[in-house]
């Protein structure tokens, strides 16, 4: 039996797809996105986040079967609620073997993956084939600048985002929109470009940087270094996903 560690499980989630859901945060990442809202996912080990309210330690194991087993318990209101589970991060593919192996267990309710996909073209195909509904995040489409910000090439993220295209699961494109880098015209035009003829994409969805993204650094006793104007507004004009046909919108 698969065994994984997660650092949250946020119930009545309105934001995390479709109805109500219990999203699983699941422990590491494989990038470093300067401006990463959720430093606690990135390491896969346990850790000790510090606050005022005290401090907390962030990472709790699960086999496969508990955690199906917690989340089985709440099917009956997600589903009143037209919801689902949704697995989130970090990066659930950093843990597609436990990923899998819980929802084999849980009892027919819609599933939701959350990914960067970075990761193994065998732990993608082993996920996407499992689930309902896929968000998959673009960040950077240059591959220079991908590096810069994130540490990790794209190249393996394309490659899995054209294999999500091959398939038949809906999807959606989740763009961050980090003033003065991933909001350019020119990232947007490459995005579009890249996703307009996919059969299975519902909606491109663009989403606002979060001004206190930073804030939980220290707790986790990390620095804050985001490389780029914080107080500039971000870029959210839609127009050119919709001259592409695309449908468009600012979360």
């Amino acid at each position: 039996m698969e065994t994984g560690i997660i650092f949250d499980i946020k119930e009545f989630a309105v934001h995390d797809g479709p109805g109500i859901r219990t999203t699983v945060f699941l422990k590491g990442y494989p990038l470093r996105c300067t401006w990463c809202q959720n430093p606690e996912g990135m390491s896969t080990e346990p850790q000790v986040i510090h606050s005022p309210a005290g401090d907390r330690m962030v990472g709790q194991m699960f086999t496969s079967r508990e955690l199906a087993g917690h989340l089985n318990k709440q099917v009956p209101i997600l589903k009143a609620n037209e919801g689902g589970v949704s697995f989130s991060g970090g990066e659930p593919l950093y843990q597609a073997a436990f990923v899998s192996e819980v929802i084999e267990y849980l009892e027919g309710i819609h599933i939701l993956l959350d990914t960067s996909g970075c990761g193994s073209e065998q732990d993608f195909d082993l996920l996407i084939d499992r689930v309902n509904l896929v968000y998959f995040d673009l960040k950077l489409m240059n591959a220079n600048l991908h590096q810069r910000y994130t540490g990790s090439s794209n190249t393996q993220i394309l490659q899995n985002l054209q294999l999500l295209g091959k398939k038949n699961v809906p999807f959606v494109i989740r763009v961050p929109l980090i003033p003065g880098l991933t909001d350019t015209r020119e990232n947007f035009v490459a995005i579009a470009e890249t996703v307009r003829d996919f059969d299975a994409l519902l909606r491109v969805d663009l989403l606002p940087y979060n001004q206190a993204a930073g804030a939980k650094y220290e707790g986790a006793g990390m620095v804050y270094k985001p490389k780029f104007d914080e107080e500039q507004l971000a870029n959210d004009d839609i127009t050119v996903f919709r001259k592409m046909g695309l449908d468009v919108r600012v979360v």
